[in-house]
């Protein structure tokens, strides 16, 4: 059989699965010295923009240099009024801003913050003040530590963008006396106006939605990770309690060897792997063989069997998954006291009785094939529209080669659907390692075995599910519940990065062109 690659296809003389494993451990070895790569050209741009910032100062007129102290004198001076005035007020509200309330969250977000120490120096509704008014003592109201470390974040990231206001508005200044010096008229308001709606409209279109994005979800985001670093729980509970800075404190705990913890999160670890493995390769593999047999020369009713799996994609999963846990309910389910329907059924016929919520391994194993029969028609028609579009002739010079099925199916139809369902594989492998409805609808993250799990987990509790509990129950252990939320964001970032950089989906894109 004459080479795919010379049919413009890429050809992979081994396993896809071999091949993107090796790719996955070479990316991850590759990190390391990409990453310093990477710092190293920061650090020369900064360095650059730097000597920048202090030759203008130095080459600039007397404008230009009391444009460092007041922002915008330097536009107003020279015909710019609109955005002079957009500078000046930016750098009154700024003042005001830290003056009357940033600056006092910043100092005290900082001040204990690389030392550790409470998060305020107040503790809540502690201190009885006399009050002469009412003739008795009351409780004042102190720091609200989650507060600090929110109005913090939010101070840090005003003063961040601030910043780069000013080094643009600099620039700028010593730009326009550049252009003074040649004769340049500059840009008036109208024309700034008029480029928001033309050349630069992408900003206008932009704006709001990056605001929104910052205000909620960079600044949850952020808020979220720093809690992590912190004593924050049930018995240290804002508002009635400060909490403090505790550095690494609470991953050495996640990650100890000889605690019983730590020994809980590797179990919840290696499953949450495990069914993100098993969930995303069995619905994508059956969902392809399946699209294979409706999709085969000879098979009838081609668009009914599609019509049927659409329909049930049209069914919400969260009513699925709801009725199957009754149906797989063990006792006192919807049939009687012997349980539910599939699970009196295995019984009646096979003579087992179905220990789903009972017994770990029989639980996962009937939450893996209930995702399977959710999820496998999403499979199969993503796969069925891209067997549609290979090219025939491929088949064709390989049937006349003398090749056989499997072998055609190894060297042309996966690699080719790899290729393809690249990206879709990453995303829904991620999706899988956050699957909180199909596991908390189903097990509820149970069964639990009191001498392996601890801290709320149990046996079929993913990353997602565990952070739920602990955030949520009666612990409220919002410190852990952020560890975890880091761990899983760092899995999943780099899972999607080194994956998707090394597969045929970017490496091999020229084939298809």
């Amino acid at each position: 059989m004459n080479s795919p690659t010379n049919q413009n296809f890429p050809y992979v003389p081994q396993s896809p699965l071999v091949r993107l494993g090796r790719s996955f451990v070479a990316g991850i070895k590759a990190a390391p010295r990409r990453a310093a790569s990477r710092i190293k050209r920061g650090l020369r741009r900064t360095t650059s923009k730097a000597k920048g910032f202090s030759t203008n100062f130095t080459d600039g007129d007397g404008i230009t240099k009391a444009s460092y102290l007041i922002m915008g004198l330097g536009h107003l001076r020279r015909g710019q009024v609109g955005r002079g005035v957009i500078y000046l007020a930016a750098q009154i509200l700024f003042t005001l801003y830290m003056v009357l309330f940033g600056g006092r969250y910043v100092g005290m977000f900082l001040e204990n913050f690389f030392t550790g120490g409470n998060v305020g120096r107040v503790e809540t509704h502690v201190s009885d003040v006399w009050d002469p008014d009412r003739g008795e003592f009351v409780k004042i109201a102190g720091d609200n530590s989650f507060h600090i470390v929110l109005y913090g974040i939010l101070s840090v990231f005003v003063i961040l963008f601030f910043i780069l206001t000013y080094l643009r508005s600099v620039k700028e200044a010593y730009g326009l006396e550049q252009s003074a010096i040649i004769g340049r008229r500059p840009d008036g308001l109208r024309r700034d106006i008029a480029l928001l709606g033309d050349r630069k409209f992408h900003v206008t279109l932009l704006s709001l939605p990056l605001l929104g994005l910052f205000i909620f979800t960079v600044i949850p985001l952020v808020t979220m990770i720093l809690i992590a670093f912190t004593s924050y729980d049930a018995s240290h509970e804002v508002p009635e309690h400060l909490f403090q800075w505790v550095g690494l404190q609470n991953f050495g705990d996640m990650l100890a060897g000889g605690s019983s913890l730590g020994a809980t999160f590797r179990r919840v670890l290696i499953w949450t792997l495990t069914w993100a493995f098993f969930s995303t390769f069995t619905n994508y593999f059956v969902g392809m063989l399946l699209a294979l047999l409706i999709n085969k020369k000879g098979i009838r009713l081609k668009k009914l069997y599609r019509t049927l799996f659409v329909a049930t994609i049209a069914v919400p999963q969260f009513v699925s998954l709801l009725i199957l846990s009754k149906m797989l309910d063990t006792g006192g389910g919807i049939m009687g006291s012997g349980g539910g329907i599939i699970t009196q059924f295995i019984e009646n016929v096979f003579g087992y009785h179905l220990q789903f919520g009972l017994d770990i391994l029989t639980t996962r194993i009937c939450i893996i094939l209930v995702n399977l029969w959710i999820g496998v028609p999403y499979s199969m028609l993503l796969c069925s529209g891209i067997l549609m579009n290979i090219p025939e002739d491929l088949y064709e010079s390989a049937r006349i080669d003398g090749t056989g099925p499997v072998r055609r199916f190894m060297k042309i139809t996966l690699p080719y659907m790899l290729f393809v369902t690249g990206p879709y594989l990453i995303t829904q492998f991620i999706g899988n390692l956050n699957n909180f409805n199909v596991i908390y609808l189903l097990s509820g993250g149970g069964p639990g075995d009191l001498s392996q799990y601890t801290n709320g987990a149990k046996g079929t509790d993913l990353l997602i599910t565990w952070l739920y509990k602990l955030s949520l129950g009666a612990d409220r252990n919002y410190k852990l519940a952020s560890v975890i939320g880091i761990f899983v964001f760092l899995i999943s970032a780099i899972l999607s990065l080194v994956v998707y950089n090394r597969s045929s989906a970017v490496k091999g894109e020229e084939h298809f062109q």
